[in-house]
């Protein structure tokens, strides 16, 4: 099979080429990298496009304003610059782990099967919090997720992640691909769509790259308010699968991991991060009910409400 690479990108430091090499050095080889940059004038702060293409024979540029990025916009638009019969998404802080990272994320892309999705690490020096998170929703084992699953693992069963994820084109094509104007969630949005019509999601364990973030707690309200917004704008998805269940369960199990791995100190500090991730998402879920000025304060992406009739 064909494949492509598909990265949004924004203001790439140095650390683009490390990604850029490591996916040319994959077991299996890459067909075009198509980067959907984000404003021009910041890529070439770091490089020129003439540097990048040189060093990259298989690459593709395509320069795009902020206003017009969207989460599912941009990269449906990526899709069509590609006629691979499978595009891997990638972001620009996602770095594979080893060689062989495509090799097993495609391994079962095949039968009923319509995304497989990757398993994220923390970087070295990540907080204990941080490596919770990816241990809770990145485990070791791999595992198949479908329609026959929703009472067993309710929101959790359209769980996808666009940090690093392989599609089937064909059924890309037959589902309409993803959400053409979204906040957050098109991964997720996506892969509801294709259990709803009898697709399966796959996580492979073993296609593993090294993401994770340091966040403070106000970042962490405002990327809980977008989620909240995607929720609240996607009802035909999320309502018969709320995700406060799940987040209950992060919540004990990050409890049980710090107390097993002795850090009761970060218990404080957890519970107050608990509480404004929930705060931006409870927010997020009634953003219709808020003023203006209260939507782009709690916002992590400010410029998706310009082009939001009512604003």
């Amino acid at each position: 099979m064909r494949i492509d690479v598909i990265i949004p990108v924004y203001r790439p430091g140095r650390e683009l080429t490390e990604l850029l090499d490591r996916i040319e050095k994959q077991t299996l080889p890459v067909g075009h990298i198509i980067l959907m940059n984000t404003e021009k004038a910041l890529l070439e702060e770091s490089f020129t496009e003439e540097e990048l293409l040189e060093r990259y024979d298989n690459l593709v540029i395509r320069h795009l304003s902020k206003q017009e990025f969207d989460h599912g916009g941009t990269r449906h638009a990526a899709v069509q610059l590609s006629d691979a019969e499978v595009f891997v998404m990638l972001t620009q802080d996602a770095l594979p782990a080893d060689r062989r990272l495509l090799e097993h994320l495609v391994s079962h892309l095949e039968g009923r099967v319509a995304v497989a999705y990757g398993r994220q690490l923390p970087r070295k020096g990540s907080g204990i919090l941080e490596q919770i998170s990816r241990e809770f929703n990145y485990p070791e084992a791999s595992v198949l997720k479908g329609r026959e699953d929703l009472d067993r693992l309710g929101i959790k069963t359209f769980f996808c992640s666009n940090v690093c994820a392989a599609y089937r084109r064909d059924v890309y094509e037959e589902l309409g691909g993803f959400v053409r104007r979204t906040i957050f969630n098109e991964d997720m949005i996506y892969a509801a769509k294709a259990v709803e019509k009898g697709w399966q999601i796959s996580y492979e364990a073993g296609a593993r790259v090294y993401h994770s973030h340091h966040y403070s707690c106000m970042q962490q309200l405002h990327r809980n308010f977008d989620l909240g917004v995607s929720q609240a704008q996607h009802p035909e998805v999320f309502d018969h699968v709320p995700s406060e269940r799940e987040g209950k369960k992060l919540v004990r199990a990050t409890i049980l991991a710090l107390l097993k791995k002795k850090h009761p100190e970060m218990l404080p500090y957890f519970f107050i991060q608990s509480c404004y991730k929930y705060a931006g998402y409870l927010l997020g879920k009634h953003y219709e009910k808020l003023p203006k000025s209260l939507i782009l304060w709690a916002s992590d992406n400010k410029a998706f409400w310009e082009n939001v009739s009512g604003m």
